[in-house]
Parts: C-alpha cells; sequence; structure tokens
C-alpha cells in the first residue's frame, strides 16, 4: 500500500485502463494542454497524445453529446465536467440519450461512457456552484451513479465504471482532491453496488457517502465515540444501485438509523433510504429515522449562511443523540 491523493487515484484508474484499451479516450475542458481543471488528468496528454485527451471549448451539451455518439459507435468516452452544476446544460443528452439508448434501439446500441466531476459545495461558491445533483441523476433507469468518499474507493470504483457496458455517473469533490489515502501497488477493481461497512458498531447505524463521510460523518463518529456511543458507519459508494441489504442487515442489529447527505432533503437519496427502513425493517426500528441534509434553501456565499446550510458534525451528533433518546 501507498499514499497517494484522490486525484491522483483518480489518475491512476484513467491511466490503467486508457493503456489497456485505446478506445478509451478523455475530453472535456482543460484536461488537455492544462492538465485538468483540479490536475486530474497531469501528463495524461503527454503520453496519450490529443486524439485521447481533447480539450473541449465551454460547451457541455456539444461534447456531452459527441461522447454519447462515440459510446453507442464502439468508444469508451470519459467526460469530464469541471463541475456537475455544468452538466444541466449537457442533461438532455444525459437523461435522454445515455440512459435511454439501450432500451430504446432493442440492445442494438450500447452507452459505455463515464461522466465524471465534482459535487456539491467547495466553500464561498454561491448557489450556481454548490449543488448536489446526486438524487437527480439517482432517479434516472439506466444510469448507474458512484459517489466514492476516498482515493482507494475512486480508483476502485472508477476502473469499474470505465469498463462498465452501461453509462456511469461519477461524482466527486473540488474539496476531496488533495485528501491522501493508502492505495494497493497491485491492480483492483470495486464493485459498484456494493456498501462499505467503515466501523461495525451496536448502538445506532449512520448510512452516508462521498465527501460527508471524511468531512462530517467520521468526526462526528470519533466524537460520538468519546461519549460513549457505539456507531456503525455505511458508505454507499454508489447511490444507483443503492446496497439496501447492507442497510437493512445493519438497522436490525442496531435498531436506529441516521442518513447524512448534502443535497437538499426532498426526495433525496436519504428519503429513498429511509423509505426501504421502514418498509423492510419497520420491526427493527426504536426510533424514527432521521435525516441530515442541507437546509431546503440556495446556497449563500456568506460563510455563516454555509455553515447554517450544510450539514455539521454537530449536527449529526444531534441526530444521533435523538435517535438514541439521549439528552441533547
Amino acid at each position: 500500500m501507498r499514499e497517494i491523493q484522490f486525484r491522483e487515484a483518480l489518475r491512476e484508474a484513467m491511466n490503467e485502463e486508457m493503456r489497456k484499451d485505446d478506445k478509451i479516450f478523455l475530453m472535456g475542458e482543460e484536461v488537455a494542454e492544462y492538465n485538468g481543471a483540479y490536475k486530474v488528468s497531469q501528463g495524461m496528454l503527454d503520453e496519450f497524445g490529443a486524439k485521447r485527451v481533447i480539450d473541449t471549448p465551454i460547451a457541455e451539451l456539444g461534447f456531452a453529446g459527441i461522447g454519447v455518439g462515440a459510446a453507442m459507435n464502439g468508444l469508451r468516452p470519459i467526460i469530464e465536467f469541471m463541475t456537475f452544476n455544468f452538466s444541466l446544460v449537457a442533461i438532455d443528452q444525459i437523461i435522454n440519450a445515455a440512459a435511454k439508448i439501450r432500451q430504446m434501439s432493442g440492445g442494438q446500441f450500447a452507452c459505455p461512457i463515464v461522466f465524471r466531476g465534482p459535487t456539491g459545495n467547495a466553500g464561498q461558491l454561491a448557489a450556481q456552484h454548490s449543488q448536489n445533483f446526486e438524487n437527480w441523476f439517482a432517479n434516472t433507469p439506466g444510469l448507474k451513479v458512484v459517489v466514492p468518499s476516498n482515493p482507494y474507493d475512486a480508483k476502485g470504483l472508477l476502473k469499474s465504471s470505465i469498463i462498465d457496458p452501461d453509462p456511469v455517473i461519477f461524482m466527486e469533490s473540488e474539496v476531496m482532491y488533495g485528501d491522501k489515502g493508502a492505495v494497493p501497488e497491485e491492480e483492483y477493481y470495486l464493485p459498484i453496488g456494493k456498501a462499505n461497512v467503515i466501523k461495525e458498531g451496536t448502538d445506532v447505524t449512520i448510512v452516508s457517502f462521498g465527501k460527508m463521510i471524511p468531512r462530517v460523518v467520521l468526526p462526528a463518529v470519533e466524537e460520538l465515540t468519546k461519549e460513549g456511543i457505539n456507531v456503525e458507519l455505511i458508505d454507499l459508494r454508489s447511490v444507483r444501485p443503492i446496497d439496501f441489504p447492507a442497510i437493512i442487515e445493519s438497522v436490525k442489529k442496531t435498531n436506529r438509523l441516521v442518513v447524512v447527505e448534502e443535497a437538499w432533503p426532498l426526495a433525496s437519496i436519504s428519503s429513498e433510504v429511509a423509505f426501504r427502513v421502514q418498509k423492510d425493517a419497520f420491526d427493527y426500528l426504536d426510533a424514527p429515522v432521521i435525516r441530515v441534509t442541507s437546509a431546503d434553501v440556495p446556497l449563500g456565499y456568506a460563510p455563516t449562511l454555509v455553515e447554517a446550510t450544510l450539514p455539521s458534525v454537530a449536527k449529526v451528533v444531534k441526530a444521533v443523540k435523538e435517535v438514541s433518546y439521549l439528552k441533547k
């Protein structure tokens, strides 16, 4: 094992697969000459050349559509959005083309494509650049949606996404690109749709994914452990498909559930998790499921508004104590 950054793990995943298969290429804004807006694709132009690492204009609808057409014709594009906020310009290509073409063509066309880039807030970037659309894309049949929380998962899941026969939405975070984590020297893949039990526990289950794990949930678990609360922590890794059996099995043991995500509360991933738990594990619950999400407002610019809007360590600790019927 060696310590590498999140961005390096993503780069290694793309490099390894591109060396194996010359049908794989990377396309997006600043991915080539500038080495990537967040330096994820650093050095890739030098190795693979301008035909496989392609700079595009600021035209997400256009290059997403080119990627879908290329995938339908046997290539394997990786489309990088500088942020998934910009994917809204291309959402017709993702939802109405990539996700549906296999079914609408009666299986004559596949669309093995990866749309990747950062999601969520990254500080004071205000309302239009701080949104979470994991639940939007997860609502679409035909797509897989992957949201890793650490370099090990990022590499293994991205490699699996690149070789997947269907379209994958792969969502990262600007603030995580510099995070370091242990990654094996040898090649490995992680299955899409299999959650990771980061920590086993007995008192309450916390389910989360992506940036919320290292930035909010793990510090909260550390604080709760000091107070004698034994948390079981599940990292979903992907939000379509969701590993419901892992969640249900955990809740049957702990009898309590808190779900943490950065998105808005209505029709969120946490809504779906809460529904499935009450449906399949109702008799095991000793308290109502509690969700910790962003407030139901566009994210403000002022740091005080950011703090008030987003999930936090204090909010997670409060939720765990509430489902445990402890004093707040």
